[in-house]
């Protein structure tokens, strides 16, 4: 059996998970919550997760009842992300595996996403819709590549939310899209915004221009409330999102929509995909917070696929890289 830790740290949450063969043995995690109306700075974040990443470490050792010796490989983030947060989790990621004589294995952010909503929904080949505070992409496996089909041309789905969430002042805790999801469900009037498809591509900044404009005057003026606002734009960035995977599904003749990311917990856009998937005779596959929002485990899964097929990072190459495409990664592990 191969037991891999997975360090993972690429924004606001610290996250270190176990994994023996695909059985998950511990995925502790800590979150850092700015006040509202504040994003989370990279040199504030960093300190965040140095300040707690040892603490989690231990948990995660205690949880899966192991120790030291009974890991097989250190898998830690190698990128996308914030590069301050990178850096402190690589640093005692390749300090714990030069202590603990082990192999280490830098992993795809992306990736680490991809393989443990395979793991844990047991899809077979669909068509990913990765969505977070960082990233939106549409992918399909293809010729040992995930393949990108399309994405954002200037800011993610996640991040949209967020700074649309810090504009109305909602609370960061648990998080900013959870908040808005919730304050959504009580919205009753659509308020009209931009809807920005181009081919497999979507564009979320000039929406988010749109309603900080409009959030201002509307409420202002009482002409609708700051529930209307959420559920409009859930409603209209997830359409655009169900259609540009109902359109990578129709050129990959799939059957399977795979939703991994932050975002993907969301359970509106779970509710939008699912009738598309419907209309088509389509499976959807998606996991809850546990396994969707940034975790340890997701990066050991990817760093288990990686390490049984034969990869491994030396020492002088485990640098992180902030923009580390999903397409770069050679897919070893995979027919």
């Amino acid at each position: 059996m191969t037991v891999v830790i997975g360090f993972e740290g690429s924004a606001n949450k610290i996250g270190i998970g176990i994994i023996r063969d695909g059985e998950v043995l511990s995925n502790p995690r800590r979150t850092y919550i700015t006040p509202p109306g504040e994003g989370f700075q990279p040199s504030d974040t960093a300190r965040h997760h140095r300040s707690v990443i040892l603490t989690v470490l231990k948990e995660a050792l205690e949880q899966a009842g192991l120790k030291s010796s009974d890991i097989d490989c250190v898998a830690y983030t190698k990128g996308p992300g914030m590069g301050a947060p990178l850096v402190t989790v690589a640093l005692v990621a390749r300090t714990v595996a030069q202590l603990w004589g082990k192999p280490l294995v830098g992993v795809n952010h992306c990736i680490g996403h991809i393989e443990m909503g395979r793991l844990i929904t047991k899809a077979n080949n669909p068509t990913v819709l990765y969505v977070s505070g960082g990233n939106t992409q549409v992918i399909a496996y293809s010729e040992r590549r995930y393949r990108i089909f399309g994405e954002t041309i200037d800011i993610a789905v996640g991040n949209c939310l967020d700074r649309f969430a810090r504009v109305i002042k909602i609370s960061n805790d648990p998080s900013p899209g959870y908040n808005i999801e919730q304050m959504a469900k009580k919205g009753s009037q659509y308020v009209e915004l931009p809807y920005t498809v181009k081919g497999m591509d979507v564009s979320f900044s000039g929406i988010l221009s749109y309603i900080e404009e409009a959030a201002n005057k509307m409420l202002g003026s009482r002409q609708c409330t700051a529930e209307d606002l959420c559920f409009s734009l859930q409603e209209t960035v997830f359409a655009m999102l169900v259609e540009i995977t109902e359109r990578a599904m129709a050129h990959c003749s799939s059957q399977e929509v795979l939703i991994v990311g932050g975002v993907g917990c969301n359970l509106r856009l779970q509710e939008m995909m699912g009738v598309m998937c419907k209309e088509r005779g389509a499976k959807l596959f998606a996991t809850d917070e546990r396994f969707c929002i940034d975790n340890g485990a997701m990066i050991a899964q990817a760093g288990w696929e990686m390490f049984r097929s034969g990869q491994v990072t030396e020492l002088e190459d485990s640098w992180i890289t902030q923009r580390y495409r999903t397409d770069e990664v050679e897919v070893t592990w995979r027919d």
